[in-house]
């Protein structure tokens, strides 16, 4: 491959999802990302064609039992082996989307000058946090899957020139010698006007299996006490793959699965209060962003509000335990002027320090790319 003609440098983009807008937080992230990039170098694209495989149940458990006896997690085992697929270069730089597809840092140091993987998540954290939100044989496998990847992290980053992580949170759980910070942001959009619903809102990948889990605690732990209190307020869930989430939900009072929209900001702001009620999780939760954008009030556990620098009572609420949870959204809900404080707060936050032009002077000042 020659240089291109106009003289500017060359970057290869591996991502195992396509990077856009309204396809979900990694899509986002890595979108923010290729905008970056495209500052300074002609980029090429490169997602996987994978080979199919079944996604019922029993095709599920017999993949995963055989990754644990091989020691190759789920997502990190999809989508690996693709090297055929990797363009020759050369390239000045080569980035890689999240850790799953770090295992290209071989095939990629031949064919370009820098390599950098950036980590959306922590994967190691992220399945040691969702161990300890589940029980039986879903934590023993969650355990398992964390103690791979943490030795696979040892392996495969220091292969890399370079790190991108979200957050200070995540840039201490690693130890490499350069670590930059990218924050996750949203695209500067202007306030909606729109109408306010008596509603409570959740939003993010229904499939994701934090959102899962988190769904599932809202509405085993939370939603029936707080609908007894609110006889008159519905639960809205915003997102895709709701079929997820549905047996979980089925026959709740006052709760609809709206699904999957074209304008996130839009819809979270026809809600009144948005929750954040993860237990397992890493990297910085885009549904925040995306309530801070919208100018709405947000309650989320610590962890969910992990990495995002916002301060209980000023940026939002946090609260940990189901009867704390729910009494914090009563306390929201029947004070407007805490609800228009928190959500005033927010907005600013987002837009001093996570819309793309934020976050991108945030990678800027970590030395760029």
């Amino acid at each position: 491959m020659q240089p291109p003609a106009n003289g500017r440098k060359r970057a290869l983009f591996v991502s195992p999802e396509k990077p856009g807008l309204g396809m979900g937080g990694g899509a986002l992230r890595s979108e923010s990302l290729l905008q970056y990039l495209r500052r300074d170098y002609d980029v090429d694209i490169v997602t996987f064609t994978l080979r199919e495989h079944s996604k019922s149940l029993a095709s599920r458990v017999t993949r995963n039992a055989i990754r644990l006896l091989k020691n190759a997690p789920p997502l990190f085992d999809r989508y690996s082996g693709y090297e055929d697929q990797l363009p020759q270069g050369p390239y000045d730089l080569a980035v890689v989307e999240h850790f799953w597809c770090a295992s290209y840092a071989d095939a990629l140091r031949t064919r370009a000058s820098r390599l950098v993987l950036d980590l959306h998540n922590i994967e190691s954290e992220l399945a040691a946090t969702h161990a300890r939100s589940v029980t039986g044989p879903k934590r023993w496998a969650s355990e398992r899957f964390a103690a791979m990847y943490r030795s696979l992290e040892q392996e495969w980053l220091p292969k890399f020139d370079t790190l991108l992580v979200t957050s200070d949170a995540d840039r201490a759980r690693l130890i490499h010698p350069d670590i930059r910070l990218f924050p996750n942001g949203v695209p500067r959009a202007p306030l909606p006007s729109v109408a306010e619903r008596a509603a409570v809102v959740f939003s993010g990948n229904l499939e994701y299996h934090p959102n899962i889990e988190a769904v599932r605690w809202f509405a085993r732990s939370i939603w029936p006490g707080l609908s007894s209190e609110l006889p008159r307020a519905e639960w809205r869930l915003i997102g895709r793959n709701a079929h997820a989430i549905a047996a979980t939900v089925h026959g709740l009072p006052n709760t609809t699965i709206v699904g999957p929209v074209d304008d996130a900001i839009s819809a979270i702001a026809e809600g009144r209060v948005c929750v954040v009620p993860l237990l397992s999780g890493s990297g910085t939760r885009f549904k925040i962003l995306e309530a801070w954008a919208a100018g709405r009030a947000v309650v989320s556990t610590t962890l969910g509000a992990e990495g995002l620098g916002a301060i209980h009572g000023e940026h939002l609420l946090v609260a940990d335990s189901a009867a704390e949870f729910t009494q914090a959204i009563l306390r929201v809900w029947k004070d407007d002027a805490l609800r228009l404080q928190l959500a005033q707060a927010g907005r600013a936050r987002y837009e001093q320090q996570f819309t793309w032009d934020a976050v991108w002077r945030h990678l800027d000042d970590s030395g760029g790319v």
